[in-house]
């Protein structure tokens, strides 16, 4: 009887670890099938999609998540996608109604704290001052805030477990390493995530072999993209209006997501 748990055990552990891995492998190769300047700024924008979809809907019912979103509210992009949506206002509105409730009861609790040693400070001279205390505590306090966000953090989690999946598949999977060497690159945000990640998952020879496959191929697509760009601002001169446009006419969109990650642009 405890040799069938045991083995009960051991076959669900593998079944979870074979879900899990196929929730984030099918994305990966999904993404770097894909066409694109960056096969992980796919990933992230289909991944935040899907975050703000959550947000705005089955995520207002669950007590975890209200109080992550009271603690940690959202940052300006998310903002603006959560508002953009048009969707669920109400939902939005409660979120950011408990979200107020929470941030004011901080700052107000910090100031009371030291509200009558201020007024002491409008009285008297000195260098070292309770109010400059005060103003400390409350720009700590407000860059913490400012750091934090509900679906970035969910968002760096995940694609933290991409990168485990891109490494894993890199250095396992011959067909992969092959797709990852045919791409066009990264946008210099995930070209910095992936190096950063090569001393974590790889040993220095194979370190040595991705770095330099994937510099020669990020430097060769950049140069690519600047020419693109010299191009498309040549196509404003008169001498060049009979010249075909080629890849250039998308050239701008291309090179900002190229050096800033994908970006909402119109």
């Amino acid at each position: 009887m405890e040799a069938e748990n045991v083995c009960a055990n051991v076959s669900r552990f593998l079944f979870e670890v074979f879900m899990k891995e196929q929730i984030y492998t099918i994305p990966v190769m999904d993404a770097f099938r894909e066409e694109c300047e960056c096969p992980m700024c796919l990933m992230e924008r289909k991944v935040e999609g899907e975050y703000i979809e959550y947000i705005l809907g089955a995520s207002l019912m669950e007590p975890d998540c209200r109080i992550e979103t009271n603690d940690k509210g959202f940052c300006r992009r998310h903002f603006e996608l959560l508002y953009n949506r048009q969707e669920n206002r109400l939902g939005l509105g409660l979120m950011i109604d408990t979200h107020l409730c929470e941030q004011n009861k901080k700052l107000e609790k910090i100031f009371k704290s030291r509200v009558s040693s201020i007024e002491k400070d409008a009285r008297v001279s000195l260098k070292q001052t309770e109010t400059e205390k005060l103003v400390n505590k409350l720009v700590s306090e407000l860059k913490n805030l400012q750091s934090k966000c509900t679906i970035c953090s969910k968002l760096d989690y995940t694609m933290d477990r991409y990168i485990d999946v891109i490494f894993h598949l890199w250095s396992k999977e011959e067909e992969f390493r092959k797709l990852f060497n045919s791409k066009k690159g990264f946008c210099l945000k995930h070209l910095e995530q992936l190096l950063d990640a090569t001393k974590k998952y790889l040993s220095p020879k194979e370190a040595a072999i991705f770095v330099n496959n994937l510099l020669c191929m990020q430097l060769c697509n950049m140069d690519r993209i600047q020419k693109d760009v010299n191009w498309f601002t040549k196509k404003f001169d008169y001498r060049y209006n009979d010249a075909p446009w080629g890849d250039s006419k998308d050239a701008l969109l291309r090179s900002i997501q190229k050096l800033a990650g994908f970006c909402e642009l119109k």
